[in-house]
């Protein structure tokens, strides 16, 4: 029996998340919700393959298949399997089972820092292993917090006194469950990736100007050597680096949702020439711009 005929809480889950998509994905597939940091993924078919720098966050499969690259490694889920990542870092990403009677659908939240901070002191966080990407069965706790949210989205009245409540419960329960010890390290103010994630912060957002190292350092709270060396330990690249994929991952969403031109898109992200453009770009999705914006656009 799939989840979409039970009656389980994952299934109720995919019910509701489902009706949210369907009314309001856009163009990429992608529903924000009115939740600070949440959105639900529908795709309609199998696609090529996808670049992001991805944020940490927690992807709970409900319908559908995926499989990600990421750290040198792949890795495929399915529906009930949540993929966790704890790092700013980029992945690469394909849906392998979709279809329009049966389309992909995950719900994705954005992993606050705030929120981890503050409820460490307090959580018993086992100890285990801290690798930034995992993918393991969805705990029920998070399950049922996760409903119960999904329940509030078309409640906008009921989503504004308790939506905080339960995205709390949610880190809580992603905290204490087995992907806590790599979690946590986000929300400590101190660690490493604690101190890396205040520097792509910055990057984040000023993609578009040139940034200096030592202004990256800085905000780190690190030398510029021992920010170089954590830096990539951490996201797999250089800071140079992960600025371009930012800025060529953002310069697509415009084309893709908002409908800009080539030369547009260049220069909303930081870019002078188009021509040095339109050469990253292919190297980073393997098309130029023109003809992987109506592959995607197609695929819709």
């Amino acid at each position: 029996m799939s989840i979409a005929q039970s009656t389980s809480p994952l299934a109720r889950l995919l019910v509701h998340c489902r009706r949210f998509a369907d009314a309001n994905a856009g163009p990429d597939g992608l529903a924000q919700t009115p939740v600070r940091g949440l959105s639900v993924v529908r795709i309609l078919q199998p696609g090529d393959l996808m670049v992001a720098v991805q944020k940490p966050v927690i992807a709970m499969l409900l319908q559908g298949r995926k499989r990600v690259t990421t750290l040198g490694a792949s890795f495929e889920y399915a529906p009930g399997e949540a993929m966790v990542v704890a790092a700013d870092i980029p992945t690469v990403s394909r849906v392998t089972r979709a279809s329009i009677a049966a389309p992909y659908y995950a719900l994705v939240l954005e992993l606050d820092p705030a929120i981890l901070s503050a409820l460490i002191p307090a959580v018993p966080v086992r100890q285990g292993e801290t690798r930034p990407v995992r993918i393991e069965p969805i705990d029920p706790e998070v399950i049922d917090a996760a409903l119960r949210l999904a329940r509030l989205l078309d409640r906008p009245e009921a989503l504004s006194v308790l939506g905080d409540g339960l995205l709390q419960e949610l880190h809580y329960w992603l905290l204490t469950g087995v992907h806590g010890p790599a979690i946590a390290a986000l929300g400590a103010h101190d660690s490493h990736a604690g101190r890396i994630a205040r520097a792509v912060d910055l990057l984040r957002r000023d993609y578009a100007r040139p940034v200096r190292v030592e202004e990256l350092a800085g905000a780190a709270g690190m030398s510029e050597p021992a920010f170089h060396k954590h830096f990539r330990a951490i996201t797999t690249l250089s800071p140079l680096q992960f600025q371009k994929q930012l800025r060529l991952i953002e310069a697509r969403r415009l084309m893709l949702t908002e409908g800009a031109k080539i030369a547009q898109a260049a220069h909303a992200v930081g870019y002078a020439s188009v021509t040095q453009f339109t050469r990253e770009y292919g190297r980073l999705f393997h098309a130029p711009p023109g003809k992987d914006i109506r592959v995607a656009t197609a695929l819709a």
